[in-house]
């Protein structure tokens, strides 16, 4: 049997249900493996008791002849979602020591499928940030070269997947923070489409973009954990969609209709835009993302050239709509009820200001800052209304793409990792990161990183592939095929 930190998933899954080992010796041996790499910053906090406590309980459900496809399985939480278990810091000072009267919908939901809960995993201060350098805590290293950023803001999730520490764990996406992450770390990671699953107990950032995903080893894994997490919540997520839930796992390992076993995605059409392929976009990054296309030829997809013509319009647009909606949603960190308040102030209006600046880092006052700008009077309709117009013309750009293809293919990012502190003074540099990403939240799209290949320094590449809305299951089935054509998703980083 291989080393519990070695298994994926469903291999996990099986060996704690034939008892070849426990839910609770996985756990305490995945807790020990954390504790011990706890210089990649991964984890922002444990309590070990109530891990333990909810493995012997997933024990004893498998001792009364329970199966489900977690039940045991130890994964984590990006500290975005509240816990009851565990301290919910957002990755900020402002919410530091804050434990939650309650369990975010999507933690809740992983609970009742039988998954253990290790910890909650470091991540950009309220999401915001593309290489989990904006943490209060401290970044996260990337285990492939720890002087190495791991992408954000999901990046303690993508180190503690890619070194091993859990099998999956969950993230969020606002504009690429699930994607741009799994690229960097060479795991697969998945974002839904907008509204699949709930945002209730999932601290705001960017309300009509942010929504919560997994990652994982493996495009099977992934499916095993969205298929779990998701599902309609509209009596407490007003942007829940009210679509029944699914598993998203019944299309894996099956040929497309009309296709063979030799060539199960026949029929597939891979669309391309040439605006993903064009400057910008680094030369070690497109060797393995073509290498991963021919590897679809091989499988029975057919490429065709499609165009997103507002691609670079996604950055700006994004960064207005996107400080607009946190600096809407952040204002009630006040130092009023919760979170930090100043020690020292002369009035109410004094205390707003001290707390907020002594507990929010630069990145956040720079996007509140910038979204109390444009929703300002007299600023409203030249900048946030515009934008939110050139966001429909993105999404129907989209629609027009998907009548010549079934996906849309290209780089999840257009370079690999970046030395830790590089893009610290630029922050334009650090947005631009996520050039490819944006496009698809922007629309609400389903996307998804798959480990392609290793650029420059042997850093590794993800492939980017988006469906049309709610076909999770058809990207996935699209992944996995891919994944058991090639092993690069099986590449662990040297000593992990």
């Amino acid at each position: 049997m291989s080393a519990l930190h070695e298994m994926g998933v469903a291999e996990l899954a099986q060996a704690i249900a034939e008892g070849k080992t426990s839910s609770v010796e996985t756990t305490q041996h995945l807790l020990a493996r954390a504790k011990q790499h706890q210089a990649l910053g991964a984890y922002l906090s444990f309590n070990e008791d109530a891990s333990l406590a909810q493995a012997r309980a997933a024990d004893a459900r498998i001792a009364a002849g329970e199966r489900t496809p977690l039940l045991g399985v130890p994964i984590a939480h990006k500290d975005i979602f509240v816990t009851r278990d565990f301290p919910s810091t957002a990755g900020s000072k402002m919410l530091e020591g804050y434990q939650s009267p309650f369990d975010a919908t999507v933690v809740t939901k992983l609970a009742q499928a039988g998954a253990v809960s290790l910890g909650k995993l470091n991540c950009d201060e309220f999401a915001m940030g593309g290489s989990n350098q904006n943490s209060a805590y401290g970044p996260a290293h990337n285990p492939w070269d720890t002087a190495r950023v791991p992408g954000g803001s999901s990046g303690g999730t993508a180190v503690a997947v890619a070194a091993r520490l859990l099998p999956a764990a969950t993230g969020t996406d606002t504009g690429g923070s699930i994607r741009q992450p799994a690229s960097f770390c060479g795991v697969t990671g998945i974002k839904p489409t907008y509204g699949r699953c709930s945002r209730y107990g999932m601290v705001a950032f960017a309300s009509s973009l942010d929504q919560a995903g997994a990652m994982a080893r493996s495009a099977a894994d992934c499916a095993t954990l969205l298929t779990a997490m998701a599902g309609p919540d509209i009596d407490r997520d007003s942007t829940s969609l009210d679509h029944p839930a699914e598993d998203y796992s019944r299309l894996l390992g099956r040929p497309r209709e009309g296709a063979t076993a030799a060539q199960p995605l026949k029929g597939l059409r891979i669309g391309l835009p040439k605006e993903f392929f064009g400057e910008g976009v680094a030369v070690d990054v497109l060797a393995p993302v073509r290498a991963a296309l021919a590897e679809y030829e091989k499988l029975g997809a057919t490429l065709v050239e499609v165009s997103l013509p507002r691609t670079e319009l996604a950055i700006p647009v994004y960064y207005i709509i996107a400080p607009a909606e946190a600096s809407s949603n952040l204002s009630r960190f006040d130092g009023v009820k919760f979170g930090h308040r100043a020690a020292k102030y002369d009035d109410l209006l004094d205390m707003y200001k001290k707390s907020r600046s002594e507990a929010f880092g630069p990145e956040v006052q720079r996007r509140i800052m910038i979204g109390t700008y444009v929703l300002s009077h007299g600023y409203y309709d030249a900048y946030y209304l515009k934008a939110q117009q050139i966001r429909r013309l993105i999404a129907q750009d989209f629609q027009q793409a998907f009548t010549q293809c079934d996906l849309i293919a290209g780089p999840a990012a257009p370079t690999v990792a970046w030395a830790i502190g590089e893009k610290a003074d630029d922050p334009v540099a650090n947005y631009l990161a996520d050039v490819f990403t944006l496009p698809g939240s922007l629309a609400g799209l389903p996307g998804m990183s798959v480990p392609a290949g290793f650029g420059a320094g042997g850093l590794p590449v993800g492939l980017q592939l988006m469906g049309n809305y709610l076909k999770e299951a058809e990207l996935l089935q699209a992944a996995h095929a891919f994944q058991q054509a090639t092993d690069w998703h099986t590449k662990t980083p040297a000593g992990f």
